[in-house]
């Protein structure tokens, strides 16, 4: 991976796995219902494999940031057909961020460690972006996905257009 290819940080629930059932059209092939029995999760059908296809899509260095950690591999990347991800394993500190301020953000942050990257979370506020922007001397987008949708065209189309300039170099948002 070239040390200048932004990170994307993909949470998973309300971002690949929506809190309302997406209409997709389309009943899911016996492999993959077989696979959601096994797994017993029933919100797991949300998942949309065209999602796996569009981050694979896009120019970037996919990683995990959801408290999944090492499990997103095992259950969501197979759905969404994705190869196995770096996951951010997550502190276990009791460091509070500063107030409003969400608890993902400081660690992200550095652990991107200047580079360029995307955060794609339900939870992000203003307060996260002014953080970031304040503390990363990268450039950064901080996308928050509508929980009730799920990644959508429109938020794939930003982070795309987003990437695109410069390979994220664009100015921080």
């Amino acid at each position: 991976m070239p040390a200048d290819r932004s990170y994307v940080f993909l949470d998973v629930d309300g971002v690949l796995i929506p809190f309302a059932a997406r209409a997709t059209g389309r009943s899911p092939s016996s492999h993959r219902a077989a696979h959601l029995d096994a797994i017993g999760n029933p919100l797991l059908e949300r998942v949309d494999p065209q999602d796996g296809r569009r981050l694979l899509a896009l120019d970037c260095q996919l990683v995990w940031a959801t408290t999944w950690m090492a499990e997103a591999n095992d259950v969501v990347a197979p759905l969404l057909g994705l190869p196995e991800l770096p996951v951010v394993p997550w502190p276990d500190s009791d460091d509070e961020p500063p107030r409003g301020v969400h608890w993902k953000t400081p660690f992200l942050t550095g652990w991107a460690a200047g580079r360029t990257f995307v955060w794609l979370d339900d939870e992000i506020t203003d307060l996260d972006r002014h953080w970031v922007s304040a503390h990363h001397p990268g450039k950064a987008l901080l996308h928050r996905v509508d929980p009730h949708l799920g990644l959508t065209d429109a938020d794939f189309s930003t982070v795309g257009q987003w990437l695109a300039v410069d390979g994220g170099k664009a100015a921080s948002m």
